[in-house]
């Protein structure tokens, strides 16, 4: 099992930055993929970006850009930097634990993030 805690979700006004942190704890394998989706209301979730420990990485082209993921592995964490916020970035952020790149998945609870003036 694995246990990820989110945090830093909030309102921001538009073209405000946001940083959300989130950490994974439990049997945590040394290859693994960590990340963040969103879903906005009525919409389905969706991939913001994930990356590898081995360090690769995959961004949704909304925003490519404004978003930078990093995590660091010796503390299996993963950070989502986002800058230049559009109201239409307003969803719950979701963190992802996958074993591998493509084994089974974790989600945390969720923070929301709300960009509105």
């Amino acid at each position: 099992q694995v246990q990820l805690v989110e945090s830093g979700g909030g309102l921001v006004q538009p073209g405000g930055s946001l940083r959300l942190s989130c950490a994974a704890s439990g049997s945590i394998f040394s290859h693994n993929t960590m990340g963040w989706y969103r879903q906005a209301p009525g919409k389905e979730r969706e991939l913001v970006a994930i990356k590898t420990t081995g360090g690769s990485t995959n961004y949704a082209d909304s925003v490519k850009g404004r978003f930078t993921i990093s995590r660091d592995n010796a503390e299996n964490t993963v950070y989502l930097q986002m800058n230049s916020l559009k109201p239409e970035d307003t969803a719950v952020y979701f963190c992802i634990y996958r074993v591998g790149s493509t084994g089974m998945a974790y989600w945390g609870k969720g923070t929301l993030v709300t960009v509105s003036s």
